[in-house]
């Protein structure tokens, strides 16, 4: 494969994972020791915030009136949007039950989760979308207690759009809190007296790590880190479109990768000439943030063949991958490292982000290659069921028995036995260790 970096990235995603995980323990440690007291003290000294951590419904009712008609509007058609995928979701996940060819009859049951904590960061923006995303979602799945939680955004309590967008998705518990004590505050119940059965939502590497660190404890949506963008472009590209894009997912912060993949030098080449003009016209914040993402995390790789463009972009598993290419059928049904696909060029990752539907919490790190984003299945616990019939007792004793044996664990195969000799006595069964030639 011969494929030509024209930029090279001079740090990777896992740069600075060392301190955040150090400095995450040591928060986590503090907060287990201390309980409510020492989230109190995080959301002062880390957030300026000494003000209630429990909003009651009239201080959301109060907090939301602020927020204007026709941007009401538009978080309720964003908010439809995503409930409406991810009913579709749940629907296509059903219990069953199958007769075996034993006779035993098997099936499964599909429940959902108890809890679940959702969190939506508000430090450089306040991320409306990431309200809905998994507060909807858990609605669709049927969890009975939603809990959210966000930070308090320029010394006031939640921002009061993403509040808005808390309330109207259907959270029943809304928490002003951010960071890493909010994932602890929702994964031990802190507050609520409910531990969070899944704790879900994007964040800082802080908020990643601390997600990490407590998972086995509770279920998480995807291991993420800083956002990130693939594009894959052809010379049907349009390279203006191409560097919008990739510095439309820079500016979420100083750390966001943005990677190019191409069979054209020259579209290259132009990506290259218009990202840092692009950047250079943002707003300060955003030019901020997207400077440093490109300059540190940003790559163009151009290849020789769409193929090795696949395996390049497979090795990458971005978590948003977009296609500016003709044949986008062979695209779709060629890659297979993702977390979410994007296909055409008007097909942004901005839609994905806040309305067109499918979640935006996605993998990032690598982790597309074995896990997909937030979708109502993470909300979801498959349960298994079986129910044996006294016909099918006496094959499934045997070979239980056997391989029991086999295995050396002589209590189980006397489980299979104690039924033979219950329901079948008298009767003579091959349980032992088959004789080998």
């Amino acid at each position: 494969m011969s494929s030509n970096w024209l930029k090279k990235a001079s740090k990777t995603p896992e740069s600075n994972t060392f301190e955040a995980r150090r400095v995450v323990d040591e928060m986590l440690a503090t907060i287990k020791e201390q309980g409510e007291e020492g989230v109190r003290r995080y959301a002062s000294k880390l957030d300026n915030w000494s003000g209630d951590i429990m909003l009651t419904p009239e201080q959301i009712a109060t907090q939301i009136r602020e927020v204007p008609g026709d941007v009401r509007r538009d978080i309720d058609y964003a908010i439809e949007q995503v409930y409406t995928f991810a009913c579709a979701q749940r629907e296509s996940v059903k219990d069953f039950e199958v007769t075996l060819p034993s006779g035993l009859v098997a099936g499964q049951k599909v429940l959902p989760v108890t809890t679940v904590g959702c969190y939506a960061p508000a430090g450089r923006y306040a991320h409306i979308a990431s309200a809905y995303m998994g507060v909807a979602t858990a609605k669709a799945a049927g969890v009975k207690n939603i809990i959210a939680c966000s930070s308090p955004y320029l010394g006031q309590s939640i921002h009061p759009c993403v509040l808005y967008a808390f309330h109207r998705a259907g959270a029943h518990t809304i928490m002003t809190l951010g960071g890493v004590q909010a994932i602890a505050s929702m994964a031990w119940g802190l507050f609520t007296g409910k531990p969070a059965d899944v704790v879900v939502g994007p964040g800082n590497k802080f908020v990643a790590e601390a997600k990490r660190t407590l998972f086995g404890q509770v279920g998480i949506d995807v291991f993420a880190g800083p956002s990130e963008v693939a594009v894959i472009a052809d010379d049907t590209a349009d390279a203006h479109i191409v560097a919008s894009d990739l510095v439309g997912q820079a500016e979420h912060g100083h750390e966001s990768p943005a990677w190019l993949f191409t069979t054209s030098h020259a579209l290259a080449q132009e990506v290259l000439e218009r990202v840092p003009q692009l950047i250079d016209q943002l707003p300060p914040v955003a030019r901020d943030a997207a400077s440093c993402a490109w300059r540190d995390y940003g790559e163009v790789i151009v290849c020789d063949t769409r193929e090795e463009v696949v395996e390049i972009s497979d090795r990458y598993a971005s978590e948003h991958l977009e296609v500016h290419a003709s044949d986008l059928n062979w695209w779709r049904d060629n890659l297979s490292c993702y977390g979410s696909l994007f296909l055409g060029e008007e097909t942004t990752v901005a839609f994905g982000d806040k309305c067109s539907g499918p979640n935006h919490v996605l993998p990032t790190k690598g982790a597309a290659r074995y896990s997909g984003g937030l979708s109502v299945h993470k909300f979801l616990k498959t349960l298994t069921w079986q129910q044996m019939s006294r016909e099918a007792v006496p094959q499934i004793a045997e070979t239980t028995a056997r391989i029991s044996r086999l295995e050396g664990m002589e209590a189980h195969a006397r489980t299979a036995e104690v039924r033979l000799e219950k329901y079948f006595a008298g009767e003579s069964f091959l349980t032992g260790v088959p004789v080998t030639r």
